[in-house]
């Protein structure tokens, strides 16, 4: 692996970013282009701010150094943006809608891309055993140290997915993970084959409209939006079916609220 000049890096990315704020687009595109040359594996997220900028092509994810460094360097603080700045209450209503369906106890849960353990805590009286998988391992560091979790792994969510053979699942969560996944089928797939029959997967989504013209795109705040559409045949194909899928604010962004959508299915028998 060559080693990345960090300065020239910082200086093509910190005018990527002055030319983007300008809105000189093109400018900025190639600025982020330099970005790329210097560190392919974009720990910047350059490849998901030139979609957002509706340039390029729409990158299938957004790369796992990207989000592994957001979160690492955001770790200390996390709890305190997510929830108390952006009003971020997910997890809750996840609980929320188990106990109005009559869903659990379960046995054994995994929550993908865990984090601090928002979701672990507040399902924790539900579950018997809790995996969690984070990216970031600042992350589970802090997770690990609430002990809300029988297990936890720092892991990428797909390459977690595609190599545990662990005993299957009967709740997998995933709330604020899609916003850094585009294309959804390795995901689901994924979540299928680590899942019991009947078993229960909840997440959250950020809405695209579904007169777009596109399945899933990178929107303003660099995070991917996924039509309704698109979501219901993804689970369709990879045999779930949805028991609900209800229009929920995902968090509040430059004091405007993200439209989303909670999903709770069920892997069919």
């Amino acid at each position: 692996m060559k080693k990345i000049d960090e300065e020239a890096l910082a200086e093509a990315y910190n005018r990527a970013l002055a030319l983007e704020k300008a809105g000189e687009i093109d400018a900025a595109v190639k600025a982020y282009e330099e970005v790329l040359t210097l560190d392919p594996e974009d720990h910047g997220g350059a490849a998901v701010r030139i979609a957002a900028m509706g340039r390029g092509e729409t990158p299938p994810k957004a790369p796992d150094a990207y989000v592994e460094t957001l979160f690492d360097q955001h770790a200390e603080s996390f709890e305190d943006i997510l929830v108390e700045q952006l009003g971020y209450a997910v997890p809750v209503l996840v609980r929320q809608r188990f106990q109005e369906l009559k869903l659990g106890p379960f046995q054994r849960m995994l929550d993908l891309g865990c984090g601090t353990g928002l979701t672990g805590g507040t399902l924790r009286d539900m579950a018997d055993d809790i995996t969690g998988i984070d990216i970031s391992e600042n992350m589970v560091e802090i997770a690990h140290e609430k002990d809300l979790y029988e297990t936890l792994y720092v892991a990428e969510v797909e390459d977690f997915l595609e190599d545990n053979d662990d005993e299957p699942f009967d709740l997998v969560t995933a709330t604020d993970v899609l916003p850094y996944l585009g294309a959804l089928e390795p995901l689901f797939f994924g979540v299928a084959e680590n899942m019991l029959a009947g078993g229960i997967f909840a997440f959250s989504s950020e809405s695209l409209s579904d007169a777009d013209g596109r399945t899933y795109a990178v929107g303003p705040h660099q995070r991917f939006l996924h039509t309704e559409a698109y979501v219901r045949s993804r689970l369709a194909d990879t045999g779930f079916e949805v028991l609900e899928m209800s229009e929920i604010n995902v968090r509040m962004q430059d004091g405007h609220p993200s439209p989303g959508h909670l999903v709770i299915a069920r892997l069919k028998g």
